[in-house]
This record gives C-alpha cells, structure tokens and sequence, in this order.
C-alpha cells in the first residue's frame, strides 16, 4: 500500500492521482485508490484538510497528486447582489462550507438549506462537479492577519 504521510507545497513530477470528495479530503486518516488501482492510504496531521492540486509525498518517495472528486452539489444562483450577500451570510452562519461564484453560492445538498435559498427567491439547481469550499475567515486563503502599526 502507498503511505501517503507528508503533504508538499510544489511538485515537478507525480507518480500517480488519487480523486478524493470533499468529505475525503478533509479526513487525515483515509484508505483508497490511485487512478491506477493501487491501495493507497492518508497518514496526514490532523487538520491538513486537501485541495484539487495539492501533492502528498509517500514514505517510499513516490509523489501523489489530489484531484477533486465530482460530487451532488446544490447551487443558489441569484442576480440581485444583496440578496446574494444576504444568502452567504446566512449559510455562513449555520457553518455551511460553501463555494462562493459570481453570482452563486454552491453547498452540499441539505433540503433544508435549499428551502430557504427558495424561500428567498434564489434559483436552486442540483448539479454535479468539484467541490471548493472556502476555507473560512482564519484558513489558507484567507487575506493576512490582523496588524497593528
């Protein structure tokens, strides 16, 4: 089985793929397959939640790359800017992970959550492709610290 133990920050190479969902990718402990139908299993620290492109170097040197899995996910779509910035703020106050676009907002499926974006009067389509959530307000892709000068 490849051990996958050590997450890098670049690669110039990869040996194989493994396509993860988001669920899957936020797990440190994981057993699965590589594109090539090899076992492969994630030993990863606590709280290294993965992303589509990052790289995972095995114990035997071999480098992996992560691809996002194709998932169901529910989209909210709506033209009006502050009832979409309204939307987000609610989703984002139940601690729904979602994937902010021009004009959407896309979250795992959850009727209940896909009642209110009706009730709003969103657009909710169902639909099937990678999920990439944000991280939240402290995570990667967040913009710097707080300084003071």
């Amino acid at each position: 089985m490849l051990e996958l133990t050590e997450k890098l920050d670049v690669a110039a190479r990869y040996d194989a793929i493994i396509t993860l969902d988001y669920d899957s990718r936020k797990r440190g402990r994981l057993k699965t397959l590589t594109e090539a139908d090899e076992e492969a299993g994630l030993f990863l620290d606590r709280g290294q939640a993965l992303v589509d492109g990052d790289y995972l170097r095995a114990t035997d040197g071999r480098v992996v790359l992560v691809k996002a899995a194709a998932e169901r996910l529910t989209e909210a779509s709506t033209s009006d800017p502050v009832l979409f910035a309204k939307i987000c703020y609610h989703l984002g106050n139940r601690h729904t992970p979602v994937e902010i676009q021009p004009g959407s907002v896309r979250f795992q499926p959850d009727h209940v959550l896909s009642d209110l974006c009706h009730q709003w009067g969103l657009r909710v389509t169902d639909l099937e492709d990678s999920f990439d959530p944000e991280s939240g307000a402290y995570g990667q892709n967040a913009g710097g610290g707080h300084h003071h000068d």
